[in-house]
């Protein structure tokens, strides 16, 4: 049970003497105070200040002080006894708590919008299991609003997502930024055309989409509603794969992150077709439930994202 101070009592924190000063008794209890001064690397004067200054908090002589040395007063011995006990419960304490980090520590629980999972997550998770060896890493991946749910629900530890901003309830950090490309197959007549196409046509056109309620989505459905929102989809599929397979079958064209996309417009399997009059740039967010900051594996991944590039 825990005990209260009376009000306008002085707290205990201000009536007993810290862990440094109680082992600094308890050294100086086994041979001498410059003794004890070694053994915990300070200075004979400073360990000689800090018994005066626990003497002061007390109100009673700990230490008989002589040419021949010091050795404690019966009151000093009482009080080593009692700090004895009080050390060895910080040291329970200490230990204690080192359990529960390394409880906390040997599992990550991470929640990823699409384009993050598949393109980057893998390089960070890379670099993390070589720092953190012993961490066992599970990975979700789906979209940015499954994301938040799972961290509102706390099934995941940090998440990440890509967006116009964080989900409602979660702090976040910019961690990079991302644009979004139309592309189509070679053969589609967008393609071939030798000028951008502009906002208006683009919303007006059936597209292969994401479905509502992932990042891609929410930027284009954000940069088309003054035009008239996005038009019906051809497609509306969940995987960043599914559509560029649709797209490179030459079903329609198509919006996808740059990430996304490299290897099929470098192969010629995908063409990006200009836009202008538009921007469809989008943040990459680390996020995680509001007041609660990563802290062991999840700070360590977190500080592995700052270097994506812009």
């Amino acid at each position: 049970m825990a005990h209260l101070a009376a009000p306008g009592a002085v707290p205990l924190a201000h009536r007993v003497p810290d862990l440094g000063a109680l082992e600094l008794l308890l050294a100086v209890a086994l041979g001498s105070l410059g003794r004890a001064a070694r053994e915990l690397g300070i200075s004979q004067p400073a360990a000689s200040g800090r018994i005066r200054a626990m003497e002061r908090l007390l109100g009673v002589a700990l230490v008989d002080r002589s040419p021949r040395g010091s050795r404690l007063t019966d009151a000093g011995a009482l009080v080593t006894d009692w700090a004895g006990r009080v050390v060895e419960a910080a040291e329970a304490f200490d230990a204690g708590a080192q359990a529960l980090r390394g409880r906390r520590d040997s599992r990550l629980r991470v929640a990823a919008s699409m384009t993050i999972a598949e393109y980057l997550l893998p390089g960070w998770l890379v670099a993390l299991r070589r720092a953190r060896p012993d961490t066992a890493v599970s990975l979700r991946a789906g979209n940015s609003a499954a994301v938040a749910e799972r961290l509102l629900a706390h099934e995941a530890d940090l998440g990440f997502v890509e967006g116009t901003a964080a989900p409602e309830g979660l702090d976040s950090a910019v961690i990079g930024h991302d644009r979004l490309l139309v592309v189509a197959a070679p053969g589609h007549p967008w393609a071939r055309r030798r000028g951008p196409i502009d906002p208006a046509e683009l919303a007006g056109t059936a597209l292969i989409l994401r479905e509502p309620g992932s990042g891609t989505r929410q930027v284009l459905d954000a940069g088309l509603a003054p035009y008239g929102g996005v038009a019906e989809p051809l497609l509306e599929l969940a995987s960043t794969t599914a559509l560029k397979a649709a797209a490179v079958s030459g079903a329609g064209p198509c919006v996808l992150s740059e990430l996304a996309v490299g290897e099929e417009l470098a192969a010629h399997r995908l063409v990006r077709v200009p836009v202008e009059g538009i921007r469809l740039r989008r943040d990459l967010r680390a996020v995680w439930p509001v007041g609660i900051r990563p802290v062991g594996p999840a700070r360590d991944l977190l500080s592995l994202t700052r270097g994506v590039p812009d």
